[in-house]
């Protein structure tokens, strides 16, 4: 890992920079474990820590120790959203993919994705783990109203509408998992780290 980069973000928080989504997922969870401050919150390719509770310098040597270390935590067990494949613009992306319709869902079905972090609305987790040669633009004019449950992908990434609501992804299909639920110990069903199989509903 190449040396953090510090952004202050406000009297007691902090936005470090990192390479790529994955060191941001690995420096995340070794610093909520590490007590490093009351919120460590990921992204793409950052962590904010809020209500620093170490100093920079510790903070550092952790980052530093996780780089090199495989004993941080693991992600959060695997959950599998089962999917009706009916999206309405499944047949582009296939086609875009230079697949059939049925190899492009082999395809989504292969890959074990991670939630890298959330945004956009309660519950929306941006997965990460499609390939590079992959991705897809989004749409030119977004849709006024994606149906809830809405399994979509834009750009290397995957995500699943928890609510109806604009969007400009390309819609691949549906689920009936609950995204996001305020009653839950855990509201977001999807929260940062954890690994998602997307398969064929039953």
């Amino acid at each position: 890992m190449t040396p953090l980069v510090w952004r202050p973000a406000g009297p007691d928080a902090v936005l470090l920079e990192v390479d790529d989504t994955a060191s941001a997922l690995a420096l995340a969870r070794g610093l909520r474990t590490s007590g490093a401050a009351r919120d460590v919150v990921s992204g793409a390719r950052t962590v904010l820590l809020s209500g620093l509770l170490l100093s920079r310098e510790e903070i550092g040597a952790l980052a530093e120790a996780g780089a090199a270390s495989t004993d941080w935590p693991s992600p959060a067990p695997l959950e599998r959203i089962e999917v009706v494949w009916d999206g309405a613009d499944l047949d582009w992306v296939a086609h875009r993919w230079g697949l059939t319709v049925q190899a492009a869902i082999a395809r989504l079905e292969s890959v074990e994705l991670v939630s890298a972090f959330c945004g956009f609305a309660p519950g929306f987790a941006y997965l990460s783990g499609l390939a590079d040669g992959w991705a897809v633009p989004r749409l030119a004019r977004p849709r006024t109203k994606v149906p809830a449950g809405s399994v979509a992908v834009a750009d290397r990434w995957c995500g699943i509408y928890p609510r109806s609501s604009p969007g400009g992804w390309r819609l691949l299909g549906h689920t009936t998992a609950v995204l996001w639920d305020a009653d839950r110990s855990t509201p977001a069903l999807l929260a940062p780290g954890t690994r998602v199989r997307l398969c064929g509903a039953s």
